[in-house]
């Protein structure tokens, strides 16, 4: 016994340390690479402030950093709102744009968006994010619905993906007859993107996120009783109304903070789990929530690289390249489910 936790510690240890070189290698190639070519040299020199060139001094602190930590950020909140309704509806497929989630946050925005720049030039942060929470809890309400009706996981997943028809299609409608300038703001921000992130936005999307985050992992506990089953939880005195509660509030607060500032990003939330889990061979929350959360991080800033060099100046969208990358994670696993079953 006492061997086999030594090997889980090792392999833990062993993983974490990959993961973390692999981030730190992202964040350099994030920072140094784009549709302007800046040396090794001229770069570090910018980061320990001693760049002589306005205009790379404005790539990288005007645009590139805020971009990198928006990646880390937001795609650390989408692993974990994952991760929390996966944990919901013992469901390894759900995650926020699966389940329509993403989509009901967007349509809310966008109706918010389109009021707002009607009346004023710009938008505010908090405003953006009060809406997508609105607009996620809807979305959330009606999953719920369903999901108290249906005991099939897939009819459930086929529900979610239908609400998200909607909510995107009633999006578009409400688009068309938008003007011209808020059109083009909500083209670009629906298909998804880190571009155009500014460093008021870094400042309320981490405090948001972190803030969630730490509720999360004070949750380690209560989530692991609960992965048990529901009798064994509420043998081990975990309140299990107010704890259901809680995962749909912080699942819906981290989605629609991604949401307000990124738009909607598709599969992070299932594959980037269902990855961790995998790598670690392990479910246990206190090792999974904050590794998923790196993974999170680590899943779009490689996806963001791509999407930024692939076609350079050219930019893909980056759901476009998540779900490139997250779709045949999430067909894997549903086959080794079904060789299983």
């Amino acid at each position: 016994m006492e061997k086999q936790t030594n090997d889980y510690q090792l392999r833990y240890l062993i993983c974490l340390v990959l993961l973390l070189a692999l981030f730190l290698l992202l964040v350099f190639l994030n920072i140094n690479h784009g549709s302007v070519q800046l040396s090794l040299r001229e770069t570090m020199a910018i980061l320990l402030g001693h760049g002589m060139d306005d205009t790379g001094n404005a790539i990288i602190w005007e645009i590139r950093l805020p971009r990198m930590l928006a990646s880390i950020i937001l795609g650390g909140a989408l692993a974990l709102a994952g991760f929390l309704l996966q944990t919901f509806f013992n469901n390894p497929i759900a995650d926020p744009y699966v389940l329509g989630i993403s989509s009901g946050a967007k349509l809310v925005v966008a109706i918010v968006m389109i009021l707002a720049l009607s009346r004023w030039r710009s938008v505010t942060s908090s405003l953006l994010i009060a809406a997508a929470f609105a607009g996620s809890m809807v979305a959330t309400g009606f999953v719920l619905l369903v999901a108290r009706k249906v005991r099939r996981s897939s009819t459930l997943i086929v529900s979610g993906m239908m609400i998200g028809y909607i909510c995107s299609a009633v999006t578009d409608f409400i688009i068309t007859f938008a003007d011209d300038a808020s059109i083009v703001n909500l083209h670009n921000w629906s298909r998804g993107s880190f571009s155009g992130t500014a460093w008021p936005d870094i400042r309320v999307m981490a405090l948001v996120v972190a803030v969630a985050a730490i509720l999360v992992f004070l949750l380690a506990k209560p989530i692991g009783a609960y992965q048990m089953g529901e009798n064994y939880a509420q043998n081990m005195g975990v309140n299990i109304r107010l704890f259901r509660v809680l995962l749909v509030l912080l699942s819906s607060v981290l989605c629609a903070c991604v949401t307000a500032f990124a738009g909607p990003i598709s599969f992070v939330g299932v594959a980037v789990p269902h990855l961790v889990k995998s790598l670690l061979r392990t479910a246990k929350p206190l090792l999974v929530i904050p590794v998923c959360f790196l993974g999170g991080a680590i899943f779009c800033l490689g996806c963001d690289l791509l999407a930024r060099t692939l076609f350079a100046p050219t930019e893909l969208s980056i759901s476009s390249v998540t779900a490139l990358i997250g779709a045949p994670v999430v067909i894997r696993m549903l086959l080794k489910r079904k060789a299983r079953g």
